[in-house]
């Protein structure tokens, strides 16, 4: 295989970074804040930067730090396939049941949950338009395409239960292959279902425009500075302590490396679940007229081991999946350096998808994203103690960080509204086993999709294997 990039944290974020900012950032760097902050966010992400953004903007000369670690877009918000989408990060079936045994009407709080996140993109692409923040944004859909008769059925099916929880009937409709194909020439594409607001970014991008937004409005950002202990009123760091009368918790998959009394916060509360992504060279026109793919539409496949991918600005194939799903007593990526099988397997796919298509990998890398027992998001907030956590978007979270940010807002503001009734507030997803058992089940469920995927492609199956459907059922993931 030929060389190429392994790590450096992501494609996208060294092609935002400008020449003199490749070795990395210097937000801040010497020294913290003395005097007490209104707001400090711990962690550098999407939520973080999000919740810090509105915080500035609903009561300007708000006192806020926001603490991150590394830099800005270290963990999973710099590393992403980088879809504005729809997608609730959850069970929509769980939510729907734990909803009801509080006596609400579940159907009601999740089709409220699907048209919040309607929303959140909506407002997002405003705020990028009137921020003046350019991150490739480009509407062109989700496309999920079926290889196998199970799989179009699968899609069938998520079509309809998609239309049963919120989805406007014009943001959906089922595509035969041809009608694939006239979208994008992918070979073995029987038929797919294009979810038409689904918005592509560049993550990176999205990142580093919004930190630049909220620095001028006044909000301190402290990269290189990793917290360590999350108490009432106080976050103590690796470069000292900073007092502040709300603290807002925003680490996802990198929840259960702080010390913390706060609930969601235990490395049995949410663990770190990888994922793996290359990009190529940059294709030529004359490659683009064969494979289509003019609507830039984020595409994805109805696998078990699914796949997501996007034609970037630069009309490079960027495409991720799950890989080397989870290291042992829940191991970040760090740099995000990626196995050669996994590069492989990505390539695979894109050589199954595309045949006739000839492409170089040029960089690879990987992050985790966080994931609960359950596999849905929790968002609470501690009145008494003032402090907020977000987690568990299970990667779906350039949207529902967004989301996310304001419905702690208004939690902490002692607010009563639409979002602070959204069926994620105070969510209990249970907890996960400790090791060995944690390594064993994690592993065990993505081996059982793999053999799925593979008995239902070699035989070109009419239905969905059973061993997906145990493995779904073991997971939690079947609505």
């Amino acid at each position: 295989m030929t060389p190429y990039r392994n790590g450096e944290i992501s494609h996208w974020m060294r092609a935002s970074r400008t020449p003199d900012a490749q070795a990395g950032p210097a937000r801040h760097r010497t020294g913290l804040p003395d005097e007490q902050q209104d707001l400090v966010i711990v962690g550098g992400g999407l939520t973080g930067l999000w919740a810090a953004y509105h915080a500035a903007v609903d009561r300007p000369g708000t006192k806020i730090t926001v603490l991150e670690a590394k830099e800005v877009g270290y963990g999973a918000s710099g590393r992403n396939g980088g879809w504005l989408s729809p997608l609730i990060p959850g069970n929509r079936a769980v939510y729907a049941k734990a909803v009801r045994k509080g006596g609400r009407d579940g159907a009601a709080a999740v089709i409220s949950f699907q048209q919040e996140m309607d929303r959140a993109i909506d407002d997002t692409l405003r705020i990028l338009e009137q921020e003046g923040i350019q991150a490739d944004q480009y509407r062109g859909g989700h496309l999920r395409v079926a290889t196998t008769p199970a799989a179009m059925k699968r899609l069938e099916l998520n079509h309809a239960a998609d239309l049963k929880n919120g989805y406007r009937t014009e943001d959906l409709a089922l595509l035969d292959s041809d009608a694939v194909r006239k979208r994008i020439a992918i070979r073995p594409a029987l038929g797919g279902l294009l979810t038409r607001t689904t918005v592509r970014v560049d993550p990176a991008k999205l990142l580093h425009g919004l930190a630049a937004v909220v620095e001028a409005k006044g909000v301190r950002i402290a990269e290189g500075t990793r917290a360590t202990r999350i108490a009432p009123g106080a976050v103590t760091t690796s470069r000292g302590t900073v007092r502040a009368t709300t603290v807002l918790t925003c680490l996802e998959a990198y929840s259960g490396q702080v010390d913390s009394d706060a609930r969601g916060l235990g490395k049995r509360d949410v663990i770190p679940v990888n994922s793996s992504m290359v990009v190529t060279n940059q294709l030529p026109a004359r490659l683009w007229e064969r494979i289509g793919w003019q609507e830039r539409e984020c595409l994805g496949d109805a696998a078990h081991t699914f796949v997501y991918a996007q034609r970037t600005a630069d009309d490079r194939i960027a495409i991720g999946g799950r890989g080397t799903p989870y290291a042992f007593n829940s191991g970040t990526p760090g740099q995000g350096k990626v196995d050669t099988r996994t590069v492989r397997t990505l390539s695979e796919r894109l050589r199954l998808f595309f045949p006739d298509v000839p492409f170089t990998i040029e960089h690879a890398w990987r992050g985790a994203i966080g994931v609960t027992r359950d596999w849905c998001a929790g968002i609470t907030f501690d009145p008494a103690t003032r402090i907020g956590v977000a987690r568990g978007f299970a990667g779906h979270g350039v949207t529902a960080t967004h989301l996310a940010a304001r419905t702690l807002l208004d939690r902490a503001a002692g607010h009563d509204t639409a979002l602070t009734r959204l069926p994620w507030n105070d969510h209990d997803s249970g907890r996960w086993e400790p090791e060995p058992l944690r390594w064993i089940g994690v592993h065990g469920m993505y081996r059982l999709f793999g053999v799925a995927d593979w008995w239902e492609e070699s035989r070109h199956s009419e239905h969905t294997s059973l061993i997906a459907r145990f493995g779904s059922r073991l997971a939690g993931l079947s609505e």
